[in-house]
């Protein structure tokens, strides 16, 4: 398995991501409510956009993704 070495500004976006993951889909996972829309906290998509901008991969997907993959291979 590759590996890739992270910088620390990259680590942290891929890091605010993840939590980003998790707290979507505890969100959808969670039970209904009275027909409510699911809401996203907007500090934690704040979070992943900032830190993404700090790492130069806001717009940049791809690069992005791949970093992901790397870092976190999909078990």
């Amino acid at each position: 398995m590759p590996t890739a070495v992270l910088t620390d500004r990259e680590r942290t976006a891929v890091q605010a991501y993840l939590r980003l993951l998790h707290t979507v889909r505890a969100a959808f996972d969670g039970p209904p409510d009275d027909g409510r829309p699911t809401v996203v906290p907007p500090s934690v998509l704040a979070e992943a956009e900032r830190a993404l901008a700090r790492a130069g991969l806001a717009g940049n997907e791809e690069e992005f993704f791949r970093l992901l993959r790397h870092w976190c291979p999909p078990a």
